[in-house]
């Protein structure tokens, strides 16, 4: 029995509906330094079981047996320091296969473990540093996962944020310091009707989604459906999805190797600029990220060059979260950022979200 099956995760490719939540997770997964997607809508959508779908769906990687922070064999910058010593000193490393971790964080977890912990009583006396790993070790090379984002502590927020940014995580105690990589996908949820993140926060996440309640009353019943042959027999239901879990595997995996070969020319570069100074986008993480997931996108339709469809498809998961919000002004962001598309790409100002909805849907 295959680890995936172990788990009994609901497969990904069996999720019905929420096309631009899955698109923006698996762009991510092509691209991590897109940096992450804040996904909010209604409860009962799916968002929890898209992820953990998502995490089952990737392929193993390989790591080096017995480190707690599924170092790399191969990456320096994915190992950590003791790896890396062992490495320069011409230790063959022991190499395993590991699935690629999902971590969730609590609402109630502290700094200490989400960040790990010295043990400075230890450290003082024997002269070692005696570090206690956290969440954030665990979640390097894999999915960091907020359920409920909005209500986390603010400082906690901070720390994760600063976290996958950078890349690392650093513990300092008593003049100790430790300090290891973290490098993952941070996803957060929430229900806006709970209170919405401060717009500093927001803005560090790579893309936003929207995900509201399915009203087709046929998709409603497929959903269900689908939700009670899972639930009756597992392992059943997902032999009947495998071939296409492992199509779409296969095509992220070579999404990851042609992404470094895709190009964008100036003339679309200039024109998502564009879009971002007309929405007064504070920053240059929109010009970023709207780029990068472009280029991801192409890459996962297998091309080695950014069209104005791309762009289209990715513009507003990258920037509706960025705008400044007006409480007076009724047009959803989303809709403010597809129409400034439609106008500097001289597309037809009729236009409006139905087309990229039935676009991110092909």
């Amino acid at each position: 029995m295959t680890p995936a099956r172990k788990r009994r995760v609901f497969p990904f490719t069996a999720i019905v509906g929420q096309e631009e939540m899955k698109l923006a997770l698996l762009l991510n997964v092509i691209d991590p330094r897109i940096g992450g997607v804040m996904i909010m809508g209604d409860r009962g959508t799916g968002k929890s079981t898209t992820i953990r779908a998502l995490a089952d769906l990737l392929p193993e990687i390989a790591v080096v047996a017995g480190d707690p922070y599924n170092s790399s064999p191969d990456d320096p910058d994915l190992q950590s320091a003791e790896v890396r010593q062992r490495a320069e000193a011409g230790e063959t490393l022991p190499v395993e296969p590991r699935q690629v971790p999902m971590v969730d964080l609590p609402l109630g977890a502290t700094e200490d473990r989400l960040c790990g912990t010295i043990d400075i009583e230890k450290a003082l006396s024997e002269g070692v540093r005696a570090f206690e790993p956290g969440l954030l070790a665990k979640a390097n090379r894999g999915l960091l996962y907020v359920d409920e984002v909005n209500l986390l502590d603010d400082h906690l927020v901070d720390v994760l944020l600063d976290s996958a940014a950078s890349g690392w995580n650093t513990v300092e105690r008593e003049g100790v310091s430790v300090r290891h990589p973290a490098r993952f996908v941070l996803i957060g949820s929430g229900n806006p009707e709970e209170g919405e993140l401060r717009p500093q926060l927001l803005d560090r996440f790579g893309m936003s989604v929207e995900v509201r309640t399915v009203r087709d009353p046929e998709l409603r019943v497929q959903v269900v459906d689908q939700r009670t042959s899972f639930d009756q027999d597992p392992d059943r239901f997902n032999d009947a999805v495998q071939a296409t879990q492992d199509a779409l595997q296969a095509r992220v995996v070579a999404a990851q190797q042609l992404l470094p070969q895709v190009a964008i020319d100036d003339d679309l570069r200039l024109r998502i600029s564009a879009i971002c100074g007309e929405l007064d986008v504070d920053g240059l993480r929109g010009d970023i990220v709207t780029n990068r997931a472009a280029r991801a996108l192409a890459a996962f339709e297998g091309r080695a060059e950014v069209g104005e469809d791309d762009v289209a498809r990715v513009v507003a998961c990258c920037l509706r979260h960025r705008l400044r919000k007006d409480p007076l002004e009724q047009i959803d962001s989303g809709d403010r950022v597809v129409k400034m598309f439609c106008k500097v790409f001289d597309r037809a100002l009729s236009a409006d979200r139905r087309e990229f909805e039935l676009a991110l849907a092909a």
